[in-house]
């Protein structure tokens, strides 16, 4: 079985043969498309064709699969500037190399009969492919399926793989949102890890990132400006442009990008980053056209689950029609429930964890038993506003609940996962709890044999002016925590830009040969089974 996406954009094979390359820059006076065919060892230059509104596309009846291209731009502020293709399937020279034409059908799936599992059946196993395994690469995360799915794992979740900066990263500052990291393999050695997953009966979910774009390659400001809204500020620049003028490209763009993961790569699924981030006052908005897109389109003829992050715990976001199925979104992690328990089994109270100060025992009760602990209450970190919407009308299995995620141990100064800070016996019970409870249970790599090797923040912006103002607001980020007020203590937080923060994040799979690892993992598989 073949598998495919047509777009718009992007480098897109021809039935007759050549490539057809098209790129969306408004801002740009002049194109021209700089080819790199296989074997060539030096660069041959087209000038691309303004066919309307913004658009520029070239076809080359020579071009092939494998061979590299660039944009360059001529004229104006931008001049001579070499960019890569935004829709790039595969860019192994990294953000600021030249893109790789990718033939999307050269794959030949074994299980295309795979029609997904209904959602209730979930299990979620969160991982990062770069730490899962010494090597960091999609062949070796595939060649410890098989030991997931024995477990009674039934759904893993790949933390972002859009290509990022340099050879390690979380994921989340992304540039190039179709072109999976070069650190971590090829295109198709993704497809196979999909794929072999499928074969063992697990779905694999996808996490994006719809909200913002990294900093480090993203040169759409040079010839597109329009991808963005210069009027609405975030934490990462001007919001992405989604209800402004010119919106309907970039909506599109998005779109594509959540079609193309599901039909081209046969994730089962997305996980959407941060939709509360999100600036959009359409109706519909792009979170919900993107859910629309995926159920009318290849939701046709497989299960394909839309999972959200959403501070604001908008219930209406997870509504069921009379026959229970999703309207937009299938579910969203619940953080209240981490929180509740987190608060129940180290006593800390800084941070977002004021909200859940009081009675967390209750909390975290109150979480398994509707979902949300926020669902119209006010918010001390809200200044007594309220958050959340009502959420007794929703089934239980809407909400993936976890005791520990990337954010919630990375975002800890020193990484520290739960079972490194709380009793033991405490965090048996309330991992007892979560397994047991009608949520959707997720677990974070190595949890399931009480993992304690840290899982930091970092980066790979090397010795540039960003990377070093990454290391400088990462220690200063502490600065307000008792534990970290100290200058002393704060040089001892990890260096997020430096290998080592990396390198102590990689999963010791050796531990599962210790007697207390070991016996964690006996009654996770017991707890599942």
């Amino acid at each position: 079985m073949k598998r495919g996406h047509r777009m718009p954009f992007g480098a897109q094979l021809q039935d007759g043969g050549g490539v057809r390359f098209r790129l969306w820059a408004p801002a740009a006076s002049m194109l021209v498309l700089e080819h790199l065919p296989v074997a060539a060892t030096a660069w041959r230059g087209a000038a691309m064709e303004s066919v309307g509104e913004g658009w520029f596309e070239a076809v080359l009846p020579d071009a092939q699969a494998a061979d590299d291209y660039r944009f360059r731009l001529l004229g104006g502020p931008a001049d001579g500037l070499v960019v890569p293709d935004l829709a790039s399937r595969a860019n192994p020279h990294d953000v600021h190399g030249a893109s790789r034409v990718v033939d999307p059908y050269a794959y030949d799936w074994q299980h295309g009969e795979w029609a997904g599992r209904p959602w209730h059946e979930a299990v979620v196993y969160e991982l990062h492919v770069g730490t899962f395994t010494t090597e960091g690469s999609f062949n070796a995360a595939r060649a410890r399926l098989a030991e997931l799915a024995a477990l009674g794992i039934t759904a893993i979740e790949l933390m972002p793989l859009a290509e990022f900066p340099g050879r390690r990263g979380w994921g989340y500052d992304g540039v190039l949102p179709f072109a999976p990291d070069a650190s971590y393999g090829t295109p198709d050695e993704l497809k196979q890890l999909v794929d072999t997953a499928h074969g063992l009966g697990l779905m694999v979910l996808l996490d994006v990132v719809y909200n913002h774009f990294g900093p480090d390659g993203n040169y759409l400001h040079a010839y597109c400006p329009a991808f963005f809204d210069a009027s609405r500020a975030t934490a990462w620049g001007p919001a992405i442009n989604f209800d402004g003028p010119h919106s309907r490209t970039v909506r599109d763009f998005f779109i594509h990008n959540a079609l193309y993961w599901v039909e081209e790569f046969g994730f089962d699924g997305l996980r959407l980053d941060a939709v509360h981030a999100i600036r959009d006052g359409s109706v519909p908005c792009i979170v919900d056209e993107i859910c629309t897109a995926l159920r009318q389109g290849p939701g046709q003829a497989r299960q394909v689950h839309v999972v959200l992050e959403n501070e604001n715990n908008e219930s209406r976001r997870l509504a069921r029609d009379a026959q229970g199925r999703p309207l937009a979104a299938t579910a969203q992690w619940n953080d209240d429930l981490h929180h509740a328990a987190h608060v129940q089994l180290t006593g800390e109270t800084e941070g977002y964890y004021r909200d859940f100060a009081q009675q967390p025992l209750e909390r975290f009760a109150l979480a398994l038993r509707r979902g949300f602990v926020y669902a119209g209450e006010p918010s001390a970190c809200r200044s007594g506003q309220p958050r959340g919407e009502p959420c007794d009308n929703l089934p239980l299995p809407a909400f993936v609940s976890h005791l520990q995620t990337h954010d919630q141990i990375g975002n800890r100064a020193l990484g520290e996962r739960i079972d490194v800070l709380a009793d033991p016996v405490m965090v048996q019970a309330a991992r007892a709890c979560l397994l047991l409870s009608p949520h959707v249970p997720m677990l974070f790599m190595g949890e399931e044999f009480a993992a304690h090797t840290p899982f930091l923040y970092f980066c790979d912006y090397g010795e540039t002016e960003l990377g070093r103002a990454v290391t400088q607001g990462r220690r200063a980020e502490f600065a307000g925590f008792a534990a970290f007020a100290g200058e002393e203590s704060q040089a001892a937080i990890p260096d997020p830009n430096g290998e080592g923060a990396f390198v102590a994040s990689n999963l010791a799979w050796e531990e599962r040969e210790q007697p207390a690892h070991a016996a964690a993992l006996r009654r996770t598989r017991a707890l599942l089974a």
